[in-house]
């Protein structure tokens, strides 16, 4: 009867044990799912040159075959964790009572007998919770993982799952982490602190408890020497050897050197597209344009300014961006002034007014007057709009050479009147400005459109690459875990402006970097072109421009919009020494040419004027070399310095003065002639031809000046909040 009854209570344990594990089976992966279940990779995003520039991973992990691991690393986790590994089955059941004897005994959890394929299983697929449930589910989870996988196998995939603390997740981003080596070259004393590590990481890391790590060290020593593998000279050499420790930066927050960029790519391009699973889980591998060393000089240079401000480097054959920084701190303030600043580019805006002119057939030696002009307000309430200069004054007529690189305001407006506020806002659009933000009025002239720095970075590469309006590019391709092609792209272009309005911009910018108000920006040796750019009350200033191969924008300013000084904050004061820092650094030890090209199609010639007549540069003129259409260039030379004043007369390509709204009278009252400067009304033939208004101004005043910000600064951080939120990202 006792052995009936023996006999039939473990019939009853053994159905109930049958069933407990049936009933805590069914949420555990099927044997397809384990055998297609994949870490959690990082995925990395490469510079142009495939270095890495940043780390995207809720888990940093870089999986390596167990071939490319040192075998000194699989001997000492061996010995630490589980010496038996090759020869069980997966449990070890001797092992497994003495720890279920020990909890027992303190009424709880306390001792695990896991061997490395429990502990893998527990890692890959269950919770770290203490629990006699958890053990159950682990022990069926090993018994199935020792039936699919080769031991090697296991070995491998425990190898590139464990936690080895300081971020590093996986044995080579640990070896990296901690000795700025791969894991193929990791050595007996340096596998010994990296196994030691695996049983707690933060207590053993020997980079905040390098005494603790020492003692560890030496257990898995002597197990080694215990287990027979190697001899007692090794143990003590090993022991002994300096160890020389890297700690390379593995936090998400750490290992990005280009965080303003990668935001954006994040948020604007890999999130949206492929979700965060992949993006952080999925291994991919982003390759982008940017140039780490061209990122860095950004970095360096950006700390010559005291306000905040943004850089923007950007090749402007291909609109590549090379290098792009977007405030001083990251951590502080998301907020990219690159890609979300919109502001006022001031005069920076110029160049764009001019090169609309010379598409509708105006030239650099036409003649406009800058004294005071007047425009009434539309509205219920009319009063008069008159821009002022930087300086306070006037100069009389000048050269439209003459007024761009000195930034003349009135000269600007009237350009506008002449040319019309919407064929200005459409050669904007033609050169890649897609800002909303872009008044078609008479306010132009001043830069009072709101427009980022990546989009004027595109803008002055239309003048750098002879004409062509580039797309910005940033992401040259992205691969999946598996090495599969996802995207690839390619630079892309399309007619911005004609090259011969490039190539005569680009000159009067070049002469605008000797002469005018940039020559802070002139790097010696090499063709430098820019223009400068300052807002009202000194509240942004701006240096754009370029040199064979490189085009830049630099911006500063508050992002609450105080002035940056009371006075003198201008762009060529704050920009431009910051952009030549840029610059200078940028073009180092690249094989970029020292002069730009001229297209050999461009209908354009080499002419030497004189600044002040725009007639040909004698002896005594402010002579300038600038690019010209053919044959439209004066063929006399300056009356004003020598020249013969009748030749000059009947010179077919003469200047013209172009008058514009009130100018006929403004020129008349002035007593100025173009000539000589006598006294009494504009002459009807003379070295410069006049040409009056032909009917009323259709010019727009602006009916507000006043700036509004349309993306504050302050609101970007709860977007970017809303961002992690929305993506789940937690790092």
């Amino acid at each position: 009867m006792f052995f009936f009854l023996f006999l039939l209570a473990g019939a009853a344990v053994s159905v109930f044990v049958a069933l407990y594990l049936r009933d805590i089976s069914e949420d555990l992966p099927t044997a397809t799912e384990m055998l297609a279940h994949k870490a959690n990779v990082a995925s990395v995003i490469y510079d142009r040159n495939g270095e890495p520039v940043a780390r995207l991973f809720t888990e940093n992990r870089q999986p390596v075959e167990l071939r490319n691991i040192s075998p000194w690393i699989i001997k000492a986790t061996l010995a630490a964790e589980d010496s038996s590994f090759y020869q069980h089955g997966g449990i070890r059941l001797l092992s497994i009572a003495r720890a279920f004897i020990e909890n027992l005994s303190n009424r709880g959890v306390r001792q695990g007998g896991s061997t490395i394929t429990q502990q893998l299983a527990r890692n890959l697929f269950l919770s770290q919770e203490r629990t006699f449930e958890r053990k159950a589910k682990e022990a069926i989870l090993t018994v199935r993982m020792e039936q699919l996988f080769t031991k090697d196998r296991i070995m491998e995939m425990y190898l590139n799952t464990i936690y080895f603390g300081h971020g590093a997740w996986g044995v080579d981003t640990a070896a990296r982490t901690y000795f700025g080596k791969p894991s193929s070259e990791i050595t007996l004393p340096e596998a010994a602190i990296l196994a030691g590590l695996i049983a707690a990481p933060g207590r053993y890391s020997p980079l905040s408890n390098f005494e603790s790590s020492k003692v560890r060290q030496k257990y898995v020593l002597d197990r080694l020497l215990t287990l027979g593998w190697l001899n007692e000279k090794e143990r003590d050499e090993a022991f002994a050897a300096e160890l020389e420790f890297k700690h390379v930066p593995n936090k998400v927050q750490e290992f990005n050197r280009a965080p303003y960029f990668v935001a954006h790519l994040l948020f604007n391009e890999l999130l949206p597209k492929y979700g965060p699973d992949l993006v952080y889980s999925g291994g991919m591998e982003i390759h982008t344009t940017l140039d780490l060393k061209m990122q860095e000089a950004a970095e360096k240079a950006m700390k010559g300014l005291k306000s905040q401000g943004a850089i923007v480097g950007m090749d402007p054959e291909t609109g590549e961006v090379l290098a792009m920084v977007g405030g001083h701190d990251f951590a502080v303030s998301k907020f990219n002034r690159a890609t979300q600043a919109f502001r006022q580019p001031g005069s920076g805006f110029k160049p764009v007014v001019f090169a609309s002119a010379f598409e509708s057939g105006l030239l650099p030696t036409d003649h406009f007057l800058d004294m005071k002009i007047e425009y009434e307000k539309k509205g219920p309430n009319m009063t008069v709009w008159a821009p002022e200069n930087y300086s306070g004054k006037f100069s009389g007529e000048v050269t439209l050479e003459y007024a761009l690189i000195h930034s003349i305001n009135t000269v600007a407006v009237r350009l506008i009147d002449y040319v019309g506020a919407r064929n200005i806002l459409t050669t904007a659009r033609n050169m890649g400005i897609t800002s909303p933000h872009v008044p078609a009025d008479l306010s132009l002239a001043l830069g009072t459109a709101s427009i980022t720095p990546l989009e004027m970075a595109v803008v002055f590469s239309a003048f750098a690459n002879n004409g062509k309006t580039v797309t910005p590019l940033m992401i040259r391709e992205i691969r999946s875990g598996n090495g599969d092609v996802l995207e690839s792209r390619s630079p892309f272009s399309t007619p911005g402006i004609s090259p011969e309005t490039a190539v005569t911009v680009r000159s009067m910018l070049i002469d605008a970097v000797r002469s005018g108000t940039g020559t802070r920006a002139l790097l010696k040796d090499r063709e430098t072109f820019g223009k400068t750019g300052t807002t009202n009350d000194y509240s942004d200033a701006w240096f754009l421009g370029g040199v064979p191969g490189l085009t830049a924008v630099v911006y500063a300013g508050n992002d609450d919009h105080k002035p940056l000084a009371k006075k003198g904050a201008t762009g060529g004061v704050i920009a431009a020494p910051v952009w030549k820092a840029f610059v200078e650094e940028a073009v180092k030890g690249r094989n970029l040419p020292l002069q730009f090209s001229v297209p050999e199609d461009a209908d354009v010639e080499s002419v030497k004027i004189c600044r002040t007549s725009g007639f040909r540069a004698i002896s005594g003129c402010s002579a300038v070399t600038i690019f010209m259409r053919k044959n439209a260039a004066p063929q006399t030379n300056c009356p004003i310095h020598g020249g013969d004043m009748y030749a000059s007369s009947q010179d077919p390509n003469a200047p013209r003065l172009i008058l514009v709204h009130n100018d006929s009278e403004t020129y008349a009252s002035s007593g100025q002639y173009a000539d000589a400067g006598t006294a009494g009304p504009p002459p009807e033939t003379g070295p410069v031809k006049v040409s009056k208004p032909t009917g009323p101004s259709e010019a727009v005043a602006p009916s507000d000046m006043a700036y509004k910000d349309p993306n504050p600064a302050d609101s970007v951080e709860d977007k970017y909040q809303k961002l992690l939120k929305q993506y789940g990202i937690t790092n």
